[in-house]
């Protein structure tokens, strides 16, 4: 009986996914089905649905519906200077390469609310960088584009924000960028100056613009194969010779159609180098 459910529920997801595509074009119909299978459950739980299928039809006929299912359909887990050795590794082993350009085009692919865009412009404006460069900060949701461009966290991340800044080998306090009140802390305006916020699909979308590093972490694992290969043709695209690419701790370029395309610059924090190829 239980097998027999699941069954009928896959088919249900992949309704569900199909009339999100045409309906309103996003397109997670190759994502990893364990994990949209667990975060469809937990909608139609906490939505109040009988069944997956009752979750379709009012997406269908409600748009209003829309923001609520993205909010589960798209993964919103992150803090500033993630990974602090991955932030140090740019710090002293791609700036200095990225010194030698006179203006220099960032992207944060999947930015989710923002805590790695404002990582990677307190970083550039440590290291005297921030002035000659663009920062493009993409998503698919637009409520978490929303509070990116906002800036504003619950008050008690910051304590693990400072350490992991601290730990990146940040030259400032991390203090000196925000202001706090009523349990939330506001990111300083001019950090945003230089950053355009925009909504863009890995999956559906273009590539936009030549970039100088791409950083793209913890968003390909829920790809399939074919949406991680359409991720990384879009990369090598934005990148020119030795452009940076930065992706999460768990993906990589192995196996990759695309792998040729790149080289290992620093292994173990998995920032690769466009080759020519």
């Amino acid at each position: 009986m239980t097998e027999t459910y699941e069954k009928i529920e896959d088919i249900e997801i992949r309704l569900l996914l199909e009339a999100l595509h045409h309906r309103y074009h996003y397109d997670f119909r190759n994502y990893a089905m364990s994990s949209i299978r667990r975060r469809l459950r937990q909608a139609r739980e906490q939505l109040g649905f009988a069944t997956i299928s009752a979750m379709q039809e009012r997406v269908l006929h409600d748009p209003d519906m829309l923001p609520r299912m993205l909010r589960y359909l798209t993964v919103q887990v992150s803090e500033m200077f993630r990974d602090p050795s991955y932030f140090r590794a740019i710090r002293e082993k791609v700036v200095p390469h990225l010194r030698t350009y006179p203006s220099l085009k960032i992207w944060i692919a999947g930015c989710s609310t923002g805590e790695e865009l404002y990582s990677f412009v307190i970083l550039f404006r440590e290291e005297g960088l921030e002035e000659r460069t663009l920062f493009y900060a993409t998503d698919i949701n637009p409520e978490a584009l929303a509070q990116a461009e906002a800036g504003v966290y619950e008050l008690d991340r910051l304590r693990l924000f400072t350490e992991n800044h601290q730990q990146a080998g940040g030259k400032t306090s991390l203090s000196d960028y925000y202001q706090s009140g009523y349990n939330r802390c506001v990111f300083d305006k001019s950090l945003r100056r230089n950053v355009v916020f925009s909504d863009h699909s890995l999956v559906t979308d273009q590539v936009f613009g030549e970039m100088q590093y791409v950083s793209c972490r913890n968003v390909m694992i829920y790809f399939d194969r074919d949406f991680q290969d359409r991720a990384v043709s879009l990369f090598r695209d934005a990148l020119p010779r030795n452009g940076f690419l930065g992706l999460g701790s768990k993906e990589t370029l192995r196996f990759s159609r695309h792998e040729d395309a790149f080289q290992d610059f620093v292994r173990e924090e998995k920032i690769y180098r466009r080759t020519g190829a």
